[in-house]
């Protein structure tokens, strides 16, 4: 629970940052004077949502009684549930059949991508880490 909490307010404050620091961006080099506020609040909200949830979400990787393949399938469905919902909902994609699929076939060909690299990565730490305690026995 305390480690959920924590990420919790990691990817809350990581949402938040991201939502000010892209207005601030837009405000300076679009040259606004001033912005919708029920726009930014609507626009932040979802980033702070967003960021929440995939800070949460790989929690999933860390429940030693799921094996990889249904932790991958329960993160990429929560991942795919709760992304589309935001981004159509809040207006970040418009939610036309063409603009679905085109999320849909880009988040699955970065969740690939992602979860390829996080996955060598770590299978590259392990063996280091197995190299070191052979070289200690």
């Amino acid at each position: 629970m305390k480690t959920f909490i924590l990420r919790s307010f990691i990817g809350i404050f990581f949402g938040g940052f991201i939502a000010v620091l892209y207005t601030n961006l837009l405000i300076y080099f679009g040259h606004l004077e001033m912005i919708d506020g029920s726009l930014f609040l609507k626009n932040s909200l979802g980033s702070i949502f967003s960021g929440w949830f995939f800070t949460v979400s790989p929690m999933y990787f860390e429940v030693r009684t799921l094996k990889l393949h249904q932790q991958t399938i329960l993160h990429f469905l929560t991942i795919m549930v709760l992304y589309p919902l935001l981004a159509f909902s809040i207006g970040w994609v418009p939610f036309t059949l063409k603009h679905f699929l085109l999320l849909f076939i880009i988040a699955i060909v970065v969740y690939a991508i992602s979860w390829t690299a996080f996955y060598l990565f770590f299978k590259h730490q392990a063996r280091k880490l197995n190299d070191d305690l052979n070289k200690i026995c």
